[in-house]
């Protein structure tokens, strides 16, 4: 909830956008992961100190910021490039980084807006695996995505099809309706 919808209501675990406090509404950010298309990670440091940033700054005890951030980089695959600045990995790497960064604080939902866009083939079935991974522990993975192809490889995935902000589809309950 980074800007206050217009119209309408959003539910984080047990947050209200129509209830939650500005004061409040901290803690629900820190619960959200965010993946951005265009990766934004700090340049000029490791993957390592990307995903150790965050722990550090959202006050992970200092002896438990290391591993948990390693631990992280060995789930999204990336333990031979813990050392590698971010400016010597392949987009897809990147990407990785990314998502381990949004990991880091044991987020209940993933929003993932375009993660795929600048990426090859190759390296978007694996940020799309990824996130299959992730999903099947539990966690919510919601992405938005132009390409329709993408999401067809995953028949089991739900989707939802918004059509200028209104539900107009949701695979869960194969419901039409006319925008």
């Amino acid at each position: 909830m980074a800007d206050r919808p217009t119209g309408g209501e959003v539910r984080v675990s047990g947050f209200s956008s129509q209830q939650t406090t500005e004061r409040d509404l901290w803690k629900v950010r820190r619960r959200v992961g965010m993946v951005f298309q265009d990766f934004r990670l700090l340049p000029g440091r490791s993957a390592l100190e990307n995903v150790a940033l965050v722990l550090e700054v959202t006050g992970t005890r200092r002896k438990a910021i290391l591993p948990k951030a390693n631990r992280l980089l060995d789930q999204v695959g990336l333990s031979t490039k813990v050392g590698a600045l971010v400016e010597e990995l392949s987009g897809g790497e990147r990407q990785r980084v990314a998502i381990a960064r949004a990991l880091a604080n044991d987020p209940y939902i993933l929003l993932a807006d375009e993660p795929t866009g600048n990426l090859d083939d190759r390296a978007t079935r694996g940020i799309l695996d990824l996130f299959w991974d992730i999903n099947a522990t539990g966690m919510v993975v919601l992405m938005a995505t132009h390409d329709l192809e993408l999401i067809r490889r995953y028949p089991d995935a739900r989707l939802l099809e918004l059509d200028q902000g209104k539900l107009v589809y949701d695979s869960a309950t194969a419901d039409v309706e006319t925008p």
